[in-house]
């Protein structure tokens, strides 16, 4: 498992463990590992961009969860998804590991695919993967609930979420728990080699305004939208320290998103996870914003 500590890869360690799987992880600071967890895995330190790292860590791997951490210093998006990957590929070759398990997003086959920053770099290294022979599931994914919580400040004190979107432009999300467990399956299953995207689209599609009516709801208080254009959204991530590649991919995978990116997939019952936004709301969102 690749980012163990994250909010995806550390959900579906402990989906694993509790499974009874034996997990090896990639870790630059194993210490960051809860506790519970540290002792029942196989560490291995450093970073899944490094060649003797991920020979280290593929070695007799029966099945690999496969997460690009994002890096907003990068000098180019083919440095953040494709040269990060590369070593990985080589190793998935070298060591014979069946399957892999990837985070992607949606959008592919859409006329927006090749303009869309962030994503078309992710869908390259899904080619990149593909390419290496190896049984791949791509998870597709549109953007994350878990996401809003870097809005808790807006909601706590200006009564408000921002986002680059329409307001009114209805798109799936998913929750980073829904994620992992559908990660977990398929690292389980043992019965498939091939190669497919799997998108994870939640129970519901819904606008940013319906948000922020599910949010007022849950939260007690009149929650507002404010759409943010996307030449300032660009600011203010260049301000924040992003590199200028980064952030231009940023704004071009929100202007993607706002001309229906996400609305690529079908929804059909193996792509419809089940938390919905006003659960996440009342069992994540709601105690960070109260704490």
């Amino acid at each position: 498992v690749t980012a163990p500590t994250g909010h995806i890869g550390s959900k579906v360690v402990q989906i694993l463990l509790d499974a009874g799987e034996r997990v090896r992880v990639i870790a630059r600071d194993p210490a960051r590992l809860a506790p519970a967890v540290r002792d029942r895995v196989e560490a291995i330190t450093g970073s899944h961009s490094d060649a003797d790292v991920v020979n280290r860590a593929f070695d007799g791997a029966d099945a690999v969860f496969w997460l690009i951490p994002p890096d907003p210093t990068v000098a180019s998006l083919e440095q953040a998804y494709l040269d990060f990957s590369r070593p990985a590929c080589e190793a998935f070759k070298q060591h014979g590991v069946p399957r892999v398990v990837g985070v992607s997003a949606l959008g592919r086959g859409t006329p927006m695919a090749g303009r869309a920053g962030l994503v078309t770099a992710s869908l390259k290294m899904d080619d990149m993967i593909t390419a290496t022979g190896v049984g791949y599931r791509a998870l597709t994914m549109p953007s994350f609930m878990d996401n809003m919580l870097r809005q808790v400040e807006a909601i706590k004190h200006q009564s408000m979420i921002l986002s680059t979107l329409d307001g009114d432009l209805k798109l799936p999300t998913c929750a980073t728990q829904d994620i992992a467990a559908v990660a977990a399956r398929w690292l389980t299953d043992r019965s498939w080699t091939d190669q497919a995207e799997a998108p994870v689209l939640g129970p519901e599609d819904l606008s940013m305004s319906d948000m922020a009516a599910i949010l007022s709801d849950v939260i007690g208080k009149p929650i507002r939208f404010q759409q943010v254009p996307l030449d300032a959204f660009r600011e203010r991530l260049l301000g924040g320290g992003m590199s200028p590649a980064f952030a231009q991919g940023y704004v071009e995978m929100m202007s993607a998103k706002n001309d229906g990116l996400d609305n690529a997939a079908p929804r059909t019952p193996d792509a419809t996870t089940p938390t919905s936004f006003r659960q996440w709301c009342e069992t994540v969102l709601k105690p960070a914003v109260s704490a």
